[in-house]
């Protein structure tokens, strides 16, 4: 049909080369910008994945930063308490020195006193200015907050980590099944029959002793207290009412691996157990407790629970039987968001307990501040054997504590970096796969587009003029 007024060929072509156009014009701009998706109309669904992918990744990423930061708070931490372990064992060292007291003067010790006491007051200044960004590391600030703690039940609580979760405080409930006992033999003689050497063993080391017959049991046992840092074995009268009851060997500590040997090298001395079987050696017993439910073996006194709620290290008071008791962490440590989410489950609250001298030691045998001079335990008053003991306890609780940083920072921050760092890596190629132009398909799409539009434009042109073939019909 020949018509001059619609030129339907022509609507055609001007579709097609609009398609054409549009299909170029949208190559054009993802080569431009990189980008498959640059408006919501280019893909609604893949839009709306993109950008929980994108939330995602911001949130790994600050994870990853976070844990590098806390990583740089422990590496402080560390730090300062390497140069505290080196004050430490500097006063080991004048402490065993002023020990020999038959080869140095007063003045000699006197003037180790002074080195003693620069050391200490070294060691708490540490502990009170170290410091990341202004946040307080070792003088306790970063320690758990504790309530209701029995002073009767427990002698010292040290609480690692903690995970509060929704709640604001954490119940710790201990029940004693089974009391940690030390090494017993007993003697239930007054006297010795026989002239006799004896062989005390235990912990610490072996000693002999001598007695002629008819030594009383009150005298037997002096002489084995007066060498008991030697041996690490105590006595006691059976009956402390009864000189000649008889006499009970102690091991000086507490649990399984505590132990009591008594043997008598020529002559006789016939020691029983408690149950009253002859018996030369003996061990202690580990106590037996449930924490929160769960049952733990301790060593000695010492009791210890590591679960992914709480970590935490106790210890009871000797005379603490199969009895209960409970308290309560309130509150305090230093929390680390190490997850992309707010939430309690990629959240690691960590103690830090304070390492200033007045905390450095045990209520039992004193403190680091003991030794200083006007201390309990200071050089000049000749007290260099408890300064010992306390320099050994201070010692053990600052390498425990680097200890437990160091694991922290080794098997929490490093390993959740790793984690972190494959989830980034496999959260971002699922958001390139949405986002990101495919530069080989894309150009491909150009060429077509390109040679579409140029073919549309000539057809447009041959549409356009075939109207003009109706002229030939009024010639």
């Amino acid at each position: 049909m020949s018509v001059i007024n619609t030129n339907v060929s022509s609507l055609i072509a001007q579709q097609n080369l609009a398609r054409s156009q549009q299909s170029l014009q949208t190559s054009l701009q993802r080569l431009s910008t990189g980008l498959k998706i640059n408006t919501g109309a280019d893909d609604p669904a893949g839009l709306i994945a993109s950008q929980g992918l994108k939330a995602q990744i911001s949130g790994i990423q600050q994870g990853i930063n976070n844990s590098q930061q806390a990583t740089n708070v422990i590496s402080t931490a560390d730090g300062a308490l390497s140069q505290i372990e080196n004050l430490l064992q500097t006063i080991d060292g004048l402490i065993v020195q002023s020990a020999n007291s038959g080869a140095l003067s007063s003045s000699e010790i006197s003037a180790n006193q002074v080195q003693v006491d620069s050391a200490v007051q070294s060691i708490t200044r540490i502990a009170n200015s170290t410091t990341f960004d202004g946040l307080q590391l070792l003088d306790g600030g970063l320690d758990f907050v504790t309530s209701g703690v029995s002073s009767n039940a427990v002698s010292h609580v040290q609480i690692t980590q903690a995970d509060f979760g929704t709640q604001s405080t954490i119940p710790v409930n201990i029940k004693v099944v089974a009391s940690a006992k030390t090494a017993e033999l007993e003697f239930r003689t007054s006297a010795l029959v026989h002239s006799t050497t004896l062989e005390i063993q235990g912990n610490t080391g072996v000693q002999t002793l001598s007695f002629v017959s008819g030594t009383a049991a009150s005298a037997i046992a002096f002489a084995v207290n007066s060498i008991s840092d030697a041996t690490g074995v105590s006595a006691k009268l059976l009956n402390p009412a009864l000189a000649t009851s008889g006499i009970v060997f102690d091991s000086t500590g507490y649990g399984s691996s505590q132990f009591v040997s008594i043997s008598a090298q020529t002559g006789q001395f016939n020691t029983t157990s408690t149950t009253g079987n002859a018996e030369s050696r003996s061990t202690g017993a580990d106590a037996v407790a449930t924490v929160n439910g769960v049952l733990t073996v301790g060593n000695g006194l010492d009791l210890q629970l590591n679960t992914s709620s709480l970590d935490l290290n106790l210890t009871l008071n000797a005379g603490f039987g199969t009895q209960s008791t409970s308290f309560t962490v309130t509150g305090g440590g230093a929390k680390f968001q190490l997850g992309a989410s707010v939430n309690s489950v990629q959240q690691v609250t960590l103690g830090v307990q304070s390492v200033a001298a007045s905390n450095l030691g045990n209520s039992i045998i004193g403190f680091l501040n003991d030794i200083a001079t006007g201390g309990s335990a200071s050089l000049v008053g000749g007290n260099a054997e408890k300064a010992g003991l306390i320099i050994n306890a201070a010692i053990q609780q600052v390498a425990i504590l680097r200890g437990q940083l160091g694991a922290f920072q080794a098997n929490t921050l490093q390993t959740n970096i790793n984690s972190l760092n494959v989830a980034l890596e496999n959260v971002t190629s699922a958001n390139s796969q949405i986002t990101d132009a495919n530069f080989a398909a894309e150009t491909s799409n150009l060429s077509r587009a390109q040679i579409l539009e140029q073919a549309g434009v000539s057809v447009l042109a041959t549409a356009n003029q075939t109207p003009q073939q109706v002229l030939k019909l009024l010639q």
